[in-house]
């Protein structure tokens, strides 16, 4: 599988409860044609300013369910109510918690899966991934990050498939969906638990958490290994991201 900078985001991550400030967005813009942008730098400048604010969107919804599922820390299963309860259920099944394991343990869970991806990192793979955003898989099913899926008639066919192989690239109603998509991968499938857990750590060290640094826990995201986490690294630098993770 196959990302400069526009006004910056204020952001504030505290300890008990982080407030993040996100600017609105149009969830149904359709993907520009950046294609039109002879200016490579111009072109850069015009996918950033068009994803961050959708990517932002996305973080605060995060943001909004950890902080909910935060007031709820030391509320007993009993006296849930059926609308927390709901609540609850519907975390555990949309980031693949085991059912299995204790409800004490699948909370403790959800709050190391139930975190923002930084912004750096979600621009730069996405612009990776659809060459920013002109690929056919960007331009004919929103996907910018390179998904895939495995049900027939659930995405694109790649004309390179190999013989014997079954997997789609996955279409999206809009680019908003294809955002969540993405940040619901990387925080809840196996592959990137060691990025969770990172992540985590950092948290409870009041430590920032960039891109760069989760970089390094995405050698599974593509068949390259650690030289898609190496051009990913180098990405955010040229591209001066950083400073979307406030450091």
């Amino acid at each position: 599988m196959n990302t400069r900078l526009w006004t910056f985001l204020g952001l504030a991550l505290v300890a008990a409860g982080w407030y993040f400030v996100a600017p609105t967005s149009d969830e149904d813009s359709p993907l520009p044609d950046f294609s039109q942008y002879a200016d490579v730098k111009a072109k850069k400048q015009a996918f950033f300013d068009f994803l961050q604010p959708i990517v932002a969107a996305n973080n605060q919804r995060i943001l909004d369910d950890r902080a909910r599922l935060g007031a709820l820390a030391d509320t007993s299963d009993e006296a849930l109510s059926r609308r927390d309860r709901r609540f609850l259920d519907g975390l555990v099944d949309r980031y693949e918690v085991d059912t299995a394991s204790s409800s004490e343990d699948q909370r403790a869970e959800l709050m190391v899966r139930l975190d923002t991806v930084p912004m750096s990192l979600a621009l730069t793979q996405a612009a990776m991934e659809s060459a920013w955003g002109t690929s056919r898989f960007a331009r004919e099913g929103n996907n910018l990050f390179g998904q895939w899926c495995y049900q027939a008639g659930c995405g694109i066919v790649p004309k390179r498939r190999g013989e014997g192989q079954v997997h789609e690239v996955a279409s999206f109603d809009n680019i908003d969906a294809a955002v969540a998509s993405y940040l619901r991968n990387i925080n809840s499938h196996r592959a990137y638990a060691d990025l969770r857990a990172a992540r985590a750590d950092l948290r409870a060290a009041n430590q920032p958490v960039t891109g760069n640094a989760m970089a390094n826990h995405l050698l599974r995201y593509s068949e390259r290994g650690l030289d898609y986490v190496e051009e990913i690294q180098s990405m955010i630098r040229v591209n001066k991201l950083a400073v979307l993770d406030g450091v």
